[in-house]
């Protein structure tokens, strides 16, 4: 089984028998990117854009493959408690942040 990775305080099921410490990961998404999406508007469909939603994807998973790698340099097989937030940066809002974190645990 790969690495148990939850939201929840604990997993079900399953003793934490050690805590390792916080992990975080994060990825930025910079200006160029949201002027290239609004210059390509042509994609979106009933107000989302197919474009922007992937790049947001490509966010996440890129923190989450962080929080994953420091857990397991940890040697962790979970991280429980994952918090995700997304936050808007720079003096004119052109960047976005997603970030990820949590508690590395081992769980029996």
């Amino acid at each position: 089984m790969g690495l148990i990775l939850t939201t929840t305080p604990n997993v079900e099921g399953r003793k934490i028998v050690r805590y390792l410490g916080i992990v975080t990961g994060e990825a930025i998404l910079g200006a160029n990117l949201f002027k290239d999406f609004f210059a390509g508007i042509r994609d979106i469909i009933g107000g989302r854009s197919a474009a922007y939603e992937g790049e947001l994807r490509k966010a996440r998973e890129t923190a989450f493959q962080e929080i994953e790698h420091q857990a397991a340099e940890l040697g962790a097989n979970a991280v429980v408690g994952i918090d995700l937030d997304y936050e808007v940066l720079g003096t004119a809002g052109g960047m976005l942040m997603v970030s990820v974190s949590g508690t590395a645990v081992v769980v029996q």
